[in-house]
């Protein structure tokens, strides 16, 4: 049934103030004086269309000539019959004719329980409600358009569709929630649009993309794009039954992360990157061979500049096109679950770009940003800073984190830069921040969005992670909100992998001098529930690669690097490495070519990624090595302070009847025999890893694949066995005859 609204009995309708405004574009009520009226008796029907030459409504067959008004040439108005349906048939200039539905004869869609939590931001789900859905209203199929600008004098929908001019679809205002919408009939799947915003000082602002947008186009271009995310068939059921499981503090949780603009290209193509539908196949095959539990892609969601690798997004709910439309990301979720692979997306709530077509000044106002730059602006991005302390931008981050997690199956949020979020001096000198309202630095609005951001996403979707990188020593990153903390799942321990870094950057000489640098990290390694990192960041700018980073000849450089994968994988805490790093690319990373898949002729870098493949393998069979990652009582030093030869030996230890591993680091390039090393029983212990076996590039030196321990009490262990430690090298030892 079409919406019939009530005026006042006069003549002409609606009045020529209503018509000069909608003619100028300033009419903030165009409900009020477009679609049908009753006026009298009789119901009048306005219809604003530029560049008609005739206009007229077309009811059960018969047509009904509008008028054109005079005081307004593009306003046509016309008395039609009956109360039900019509339809609108104009012409052009040259005869040519078209057919349309009024959008202003169909009522509003927004309903008042969604109204209510608009309002008072705490709709949870807010992408149900917000931005363009496909669907059917009053039985015609449109596009129902929804945005939240609540100091805007009028919002339209503009796009090709209606030529960008915002004359012909203003929206209508929903009480004082602040959100607009309409229902355009005959819009569907595929169609740009954008939103012409009319600032409440009457300035018309750069048209708006939507920031509920479920697509976007082709950076460089700007524009939303209509995307019915509705009725995807998931087939990975066996998956989300055992999901918790493989996220839990006692998973094996092994990370790949990945950039998936420059994981693969095609040359022959253009040198274009993977699409999602080909990382399906390929990234996901590779990574399942690989033994990795997880893959953790840099930002997907919408970013205009390739150069911020996606960490300056403006459409946080489209995934980026630059790899496919909606559906066929979610093929590539789908298919990762399917291989046994969870899904970590990089969530970027700390900042986002001042383009014009993003959220800055949206409405003409600072409206998701703070006004005061001293709050409101990043000078090390030069990006803006969210207003977490509006309830409204507070509840638009935490819904898009759901958003993630439940439309595309997402395992883990891994969010981006906490550290500049809960400080409101963080890169701020003296004078250029605002104390919070105890005169703190903490910036209160900030850690109560995070907190309530992950009971929403553990709340509501059960067995997923969260993740944070924070570089401080702020408390209780990975504690429960309900016991005070911020209630993340894990932290990024970003002061174990600066300590390691530099030392394992050091010439060997000059280790012993730095010996604690591998010691301290397990003073706070059970304080949070870690992931150890060696990511992206460390990588890029000038900071070399892996293989880069390590000291010595070429071939010193190889073994340096895998005992350093050695020492990682038998450290407490869950695991990441950054592509390239598996098979020790030999050149920073380059966002704008692939990974230098060649090297992988060479034996030393097969090597190498046999050697990662071998690590996670071993990781994820041994409950040792992952059941305590996060728990004191799974490990125990052996030997921490030979500083003069550079050794370390410690225990992983799982739960009762598990068999411990001793792990030995000799990181050194000297051959080191008869070292005695204290182990918790007597008998046969396999050399389960050796990092400079031959398969993995080295000497294939060591123990002839293990040691006899004695009865002999060392280092305060019952039972001990002399050992012989390859240069540059980490052994792996466990109870068992071959």
């Amino acid at each position: 049934m079409s919406s019939v609204r009530s005026a006042p009995a006069k003549d002409p309708f609606p009045a020529r103030e209503d018509a000069l405004r909608l003619q100028a574009g300033l009419h903030d009520d165009p409900f009020s004086a477009l679609g049908p009226h009753m006026v009298g008796r009789r119901r009048i029907v306005a219809v604003f269309l530029p560049g008609a030459a005739t206009l007229e409504a077309l009811v059960e067959g018969k047509a009904h000539p509008l008028t054109r008004r005079a005081d307004a040439p593009d306003l046509f108005t016309g008395a039609v019959p009956g109360k039900g349906g019509y339809r609108l048939r104009a012409t052009d200039g040259t005869g040519q004719a078209w057919e349309f539905d009024d959008p202003y004869r169909f009522g509003p869609v927004i309903g008042e329980m969604d109204e209510y939590l608009l309002g008072e931001g705490t709709h949870r789900r807010i992408w149900q409600v917000l931005g363009a859905h496909v669907r059917s209203h009053e039985g015609v199929a449109g596009t129902h358009f929804a945005v939240w600008a609540p100091n805007a004098r009028r919002v339209s929908v503009v796009g090709p569709f209606n030529a960008w001019d915002g004359r012909r679809a203003p929206m209508r205002r929903r009480g004082t929630t602040g959100v607009w919408e309409i229902f355009l009939p005959g819009i569907g799947e595929g169609a740009c649009y954008k939103y012409e915003i009319l600032g409440a000082d009457g300035t018309v602002q750069p048209l708006k993309a939507d920031p509920v947008g479920f697509g976007a186009e082709h950076p460089p271009k700007t524009a939303s794009v209509v995307r019915d995310i509705a009725g995807y068939g998931w087939r990975d059921d066996a998956w989300m039954t055992y999901r918790a499981g493989n996220n839990a503090r006692t998973a094996p949780i092994s990370v790949y992360e990945v950039h998936l603009g420059s994981w693969r290209r095609k040359a022959d193509e253009g040198n274009r990157p993977l699409s999602y539908k080909e990382a399906a196949e390929e990234l996901v095959d590779y990574a399942a061979d690989m033994g990795f539990t997880h893959l953790e892609f840099l930002p997907l969601s919408e970013h205009p500049f390739d150069g911020s690798w996606g960490y300056q997004p403006v459409g946080l709910f489209a995934p980026t096109v630059r790899h496919g439309p909606p559906h066929e990301f979610r093929d590539l979720v789908d298919a990762a679950h399917r291989k046994g692979l969870g899904v970590i997306l990089d969530w970027v709530p700390a900042h986002f770009p001042s383009d014009p077509h993003g959220l800055e000044r949206f409405d003409g106002t600072a409206l998701y940003e703070h006004a005061d730059p001293r709050e409101g602006f990043h000078h090390d991005w030069n990006t803006l800073i969210y207003n977490y302390g509006r309830t409204e931008v507070a509840n638009f981050l935490y819904s898009n984190a759901l958003y993630w997690l439940e439309e595309y199956h997402i395992d883990g949020l891994r969010v981006d830069a906490v550290a500049s979020m809960l400080y409101r001096d963080y890169s701020r000198k003296a004078g250029e921040w605002v104390p919070n309202v105890h005169g703190g630095r903490e910036n209160l609005e900030a850690i109560a969005m995070l907190q309530r951001m992950n009971e929403v996403a553990y709340g509501e979707v059960p067995g997923v992670m969260t993740v944070a990188e924070e570089s401080t020593s702020f408390p209780g990153v990975s504690r429960p909100v309900d016991m005070g903390g911020l209630g993340f799942g894990y932290k990024w321990n970003m002061g174990w992998m600066n300590d390691t870094l530099d030392y394992i950057a050091r010439e060997p000489v000059h280790r012993k001098f730095h010996h604690h640098q591998l010691t301290f990290g397990l003073l706070y390694a059970f304080s949070e529930n870690f992931i150890l990192p060696i990511s992206h960041d460390e990588v890029v700018h000038g900071k070399g690669s892996m293989l880069a980073k390590m000291p010595g000849s070429d071939w010193e450089k190889f073994a340096n690097l895998r005992a350093y994968y050695g020492f990682m994988w038998g450290h407490p805490g869950k695991k990441l490495l950054f592509m390239g790093q598996e098979f020790a690319q030999r050149a920073e990373w380059d966002r704008a070519a692939e990974l230098d898949w060649g090297v992988l002729g060479a034996e030393w870098h097969s090597g190498m990624q046999r050697l990662v493949r071998d690590l996670n393998t071993l990781y994820r069979a041994t409950p040792a090595l992952h059941v305590k990652d996060c728990e004191a009582d799974g490990f125990r030093w052996i030997e921490a302070n030979a500083a003069e030869i550079s050794v370390y030996a410690w225990l992983r230890q799982g739960q009762e009847g598990d068999p411990p591993v001793a792990i030995v680091c000799n990181l050194t390039p000297v051959e080191r025999s008869g070292v005695r090393l204290g182990l918790p029983q007597a008998g046969r212990w396999r050399e389960v890893m050796n990092t400079d076996a031959a398969i993995y590039g080295g000497g294939n030196r060591g123990n002839l694949g293990g040691v006899v321990a004695e009865e002999v009490a060392h280092q305060g262990l019952p039972a001990s066995a002399e050992l012989t430690l390859p240069p540059l090298s980490v052994l792996y030892l466990m109870p068992g005859e071959d």
